[in-house]
């Protein structure tokens, strides 16, 4: 029988509503006995990704936090030493981190604690870091190295990767899951003459693809009458704020503003209610000027496959593998508007496939993403390091 372990998630901030499968990792590992515990600098959105054993810098007053930034201005600590502090208050047998460029800026932690570390890997941190900044390729041969294991949400984010130089037997596909059993099945159905309702939710960034998606409605938008929802946002920097200010203009300039309601950054709960009175989801990611892919998939669009609704997205990193063979004619090439819009158009032609789709989507979520399968597997992962980690089993 394989030890108990205990495992200590690491991530900065506890927790981004753009980063539910952090959340749902942790707590299904939770439900299912592992000891599993969160150290972050601060918290945020407890409210709505509540879990147990956090850990967070920010809480344990002001001098800690502020000793902490001392002494790595003066070189003293090059890593998060509370990090090393609560590892060794709990026993932590496993250090979890989540990104790549945080499992680097823990390595000097989990070697001070004799932790194992495993690694997972999301999206920019695949390609946006090794293209922006050279020195993150040598930073990753380091963690590279070191690191026992490293995680990753499909087949072509591993092939990413072993390109960055990982070897390829420290690399596992994990699949993120979603609680499919908390997802109700309500099969989207359009019928002529009705307007087509089409959700969009996403950061606004480059890579969502946002302007694709509002180019090949328009394009639709003599044919049938199109009531577009986008829930989503800017940050605060200059490059998401340009990708709204084109957003916008685009919207302006195809007239479908008038038809488009601009929602901005919303919770899951309202992500997922308007997710329902929609017929349709549309993710036409592409890969960014600045080399920013989606690494994966965005886990939106297994939720949305589980709720009925079609999913009309990109050839685009693992997004195929997360839409199966069955639903490969619902992609389409990245940055075609065109081909988008002839997909929508497959679609509303052949109503009386939507059911069949539905149950495919339904079927790929319950049986390769699901949030209880995936925890298992995950706790497997977990049970298996003491011997197997960075080996073929």
């Amino acid at each position: 029988m394989a030890p108990r372990q205990t495992v200590l998630h690491s991530t900065s901030i506890w927790l981004p509503q753009t980063q539910t499968w952090i959340h749902g990792q942790v707590a299904e590992l939770q439900r299912l006995g592992v000891d599993a515990h969160v150290v972050c600098e601060r918290t945020e959105n407890l409210d709505q990704f509540r879990v147990d054993n956090i850990h967070s810098l920010a809480g344990e007053g002001r001098l800690k936090p502020l000793w902490q930034k001392v002494l790595r201005r003066l070189g003293l600590r090059h890593h998060l030493h509370y990090l090393v502090e609560t590892g060794k208050e709990i026993g932590a047998t496993i250090v979890h981190s989540h990104f790549g460029n945080v499992g680097w800026s823990n390595l000097a932690a989990v070697r001070e604690l004799g932790a194992k570390h495993v690694v997972t890997f999301y999206g920019y941190d695949v390609n946006r870091l090794p293209a922006q900044s050279p020195q993150w390729r040598k930073r990753y041969q380091q963690l590279f190295d070191e690191a026992d294991l490293f995680l990753c949400e499909g087949t072509h984010m591993a092939g990413c990767i072993v390109n960055l130089g990982c070897p390829a037997h420290k690399v596992r596909v994990q699949h993120l899951g979603v609680d499919v059993g908390r997802i109700d099945f309500s099969p989207r159905q359009w019928q002529p003459g009705e307007p087509l309702r089409v959700l969009v939710a996403a950061t606004f960034t480059e890579k969502k693809g946002i302007p694709y998606a509002i180019e090949a409605l328009a394009k639709l938008a003599g044919e049938v009458p199109i009531e577009l929802t986008i829930i989503g946002d800017a940050r605060e920097d200059e490059e998401t704020r340009h990708e709204k200010r084109k957003i916008l203009a685009l919207l302006d300039a195809t007239g479908l503003g008038a038809d488009t309601r601009l929602l901005g950054f919303q919770s899951h709960e309202v992500m997922v209610r308007e997710a329902y009175r929609s017929h349709l989801f549309l993710q036409p990611s592409v890969m960014a000027a600045n080399g920013d892919t989606e690494g994966g998939a965005p886990v939106s669009i297994i939720e949305m496959l589980a709720s009925g609704m079609p999913v009309i997205g990109t050839e685009h990193c693992d997004i195929p593998e997360v839409m199966g063979e069955g639903l490969h004619h619902l992609l389409a090439p990245e940055r075609d508007a065109d081909a988008l819009a002839e997909r929508i158009r497959g679609l509303l032609a052949r109503p009386e496939l939507w059911p069949q789709i539905a149950r495919a989507g339904r079927d790929r979520a319950e049986t390769q993403y699901s949030r209880a399968i995936q925890g298992e597997r995950l706790r497997g992962i977990y049970a298996a390091m003491g011997t197997s980690a960075g080996r073929d089993e």
